[in-house]
């Protein structure tokens, strides 16, 4: 078993892979078992190979499908009136389609600053969209209010097991691709905000002896001040392009279930995660937001750095964890990147 499961302050059962096996099993019919792409960057430090999980091709443009279908499906059938859910973009776009696929009414608590098109995915469902502030504390106290005034059960994005059990089978999917294409990983790189990839990412490797480490943007490093402190702390966020990573808090839940067992955390800054947009649209030609671009740039630091060299890892899994981006951002970075070749003259 892995990690303790937190309610109100309570332990309950220890999670562990019959979680994530359950859950598969449930999701199933419901997502897309999206494909593993093999990437090798001889030219870069790291020369891995590279197994890209992409999660952006996932139905809603991201592997929090998986964790909103598991955990909305199963309030859904406790005659649950309807959900309510902060986010920051793409848990929102999750609980929305999740909601309509189950008839529930469904109201998303965004920061103010949210992504555009996030917030048109999820108004495309039929889901309210409430702007609160930037801070996650601004969206938990209106996502507590407007809960209690419709009596609408709150999907949370960390604290619910059952949303880290579904986010789970998206690395259990790329552990058994890989191993059905004759590979075998030495690590899995996760971007993490506020934790429930990475939780899913350790409970789907449990056992397995494969590396789970961490990649978060150097601009909001809520893992790394956990770790240090022993236990979740706020940190001060600067501003990141990682949209999908801003939370300054790990959750509970997800601290719990990787204290003991992520290898590492790979701090990227913002231009690493910029240059690895770039690289993802350009040599593998896949669209993949800031959040993913982070997990990609990880995987090529920690390969290139002491640990994973040391260790001599040469099959690295990466879970690009979702595709919803904005147009402009891709035209800004494609353009700055021809301004720098043409000032290199290349």
């Amino acid at each position: 078993m892995t990690g303790t499961t937190l309610r109100g302050g309570a332990l309950a059962a220890p999670m562990g892979r019959r979680d994530v096996r359950r859950a598969a099993s449930r999701l199933a019919p419901h997502v897309v078992r999206t494909p593993v792409i093999r990437a090798d960057f001889p030219d870069r430090p790291a020369c891995v190979r590279l197994w890209l999980k992409a999660e952006n091709l996932q139905r809603g443009g991201s592997f929090k499908i998986r964790g909103a279908l598991h955990a909305v499906g199963r309030m859904a059938a406790t005659g649950c009136p309807g959900v309510i859910a902060p986010s920051t973009g793409n848990h929102g776009i999750a609980v929305a389609y999740a909601a309509r696929a189950h008839g529930l009414p469904a109201v998303l608590v965004l920061p103010a600053d949210a992504a555009p098109s996030k917030v048109r995915g999820i108004r495309a469902t039929g889901a309210r969209v409430v702007l609160a502030g930037t801070a996650p504390a601004e969206r938990a106290a209106v996502v507590a209010e407007l809960g209690e005034r419709y009596g609408y059960r709150t999907v949370d994005p960390y604290e619910d097991p059952d949303v880290v059990a579904g986010q789970a089978t998206a690395t259990a999917e790329l552990l058994a691709q890989v191993t059905a294409a004759g590979g075998r990983l030495d690590a899995v790189v996760v971007p993490v905000g506020g934790g429930s990839a990475l939780a899913g990412a350790c409970l789907a490797a449990e056992g397995t002896g494969i590396a789970v480490v961490a990649a978060e943007p150097a601009a909001v490093p809520a893992l790394g001040a956990a770790l240090r402190a022993g236990a979740p702390v706020t940190v001060t966020p600067r501003p990141t392009i990682a949209d999908g990573l801003r939370p300054d808090r790990i959750g509970r839940l997800p601290f719990a279930l990787v204290r003991r067992r992520v290898t590492a955390v790979v701090e990227v800054e913002e231009d690493a995660i910029a240059d690895t947009m770039r690289l993802a649209l350009e040599r593998l030609r896949l669209v993949v937001e800031p959040a993913a671009a982070t997990a990609l740039a990880g995987a090529l630091r920690f390969a290139a750095g002491g640990e994973g060299r040391a260790a001599g890892m040469t099959d690295v899994g990466v879970l690009l964890s979702g595709g919803n981006v904005e147009s402009a951002l891709i035209a800004s970075l494609l353009l700055s990147g021809e301004v720098h070749r043409s000032h290199r003259g290349t």
